[in-house]
C-alpha cells in the first residue's frame, strides 16, 4: 500500500505505540524539507503512521511548555483521531519526532485540529506551515469542509496567514468545566 493510501484508513493497524524507531524502514514516510541545523543539513520526514513514542511526544510538548497529559489518555486520543501527522529526522538509526499535529472528526463535515506542535529548535522554518498544510489537505481529500481550531493568542497570526478567520458569524465558542 502506497504512503497516501494510508492516511484514509482510519484504523489501528499500529499497535506498538511506544516506540517509533520500530519502524526498519523510511517506505511510509516522505521528505518534505531539507535545512540546517547547527551546520548540517538534515532531511525533515513527515509521516501519517501512528505508530508514535509517547515519551518523544510528551518530550515534545514539554519543549514548548505545555502542560503534561497521563500517557495512557494521549494515546486514546491518538486512537479515536481521524488523522494524525507526525514531523521527524532520523539521527543515526533513530528517528527523532520534531513535530505533531491530529485530527478528530465526524467523518462527513467536521473536524476539528488539535495539538499543533513544532519543536522549538525547528521553528521559524516553515515546518508549521507544512504540518498544517497537510492536515487541510488530507481533510478536504476526505470530504470534510468545516475545519476548525482553537489556538492560544501568540499563534493566532499563524493561523491566519494560513487562511483560518475568528468566527466570520459572531458565534461564540462555550465551553463547559467540572467543578
Amino acid at each position: 500500500m502506497v504512503f497516501w493510501q494510508k492516511f484514509f484508513k482510519n484504523t489501528n493497524m499500529f499497535n506498538r505505540y511506544d516506540n517509533i524507531d520500530a519502524l526498519s524502514s523510511l517506505e511510509s514516510a516522505i521528505v518534505v524539507r531539507h535545512i540546517e541545523i547547527q551546520g548540517r543539513i538534515i532531511d525533515i520526514y513527515l509521516t501519517t503512521e501512528r505508530n508514535i513514542n509517547l515519551h518523544q511526544l510528551e518530550q515534545l510538548c514539554d519543549s514548548v511548555g505545555w502542560v503534561r497529559r497521563p500517557l495512557k489518555k494521549v494515546k486514546a486520543a491518538i486512537d479515536h483521531s481521524f488523522l494524525t501527522i507526525c514531523l521527524f529526522y532520523k539521527n543515526d538509526r533513530h528517528k527523532k519526532l520534531i513535530g505533531f499535529a491530529r485530527a478528530t472528526s465526524d467523518t462527513v463535515f467536521n473536524a476539528t485540529i488539535w495539538d499543533v506542535v513544532v519543536h522549538p529548535d525547528f521553528q521559524g522554518k516553515g515546518l508549521g506551515k507544512i504540518l498544517m498544510d497537510q492536515v487541510i489537505l488530507q481533510l478536504r481529500c476526505a470530504d470534510i469542509s468545516t475545519i476548525t481550531l482553537f489556538a492560544d493568542p501568540q499563534v493566532v497570526s499563524f493561523y491566519r496567514n494560513l487562511g483560518f478567520v475568528t468566527d466570520p458569524d459572531g458565534v461564540k465558542g462555550m465551553f463547559w468545566y467540572p467543578r
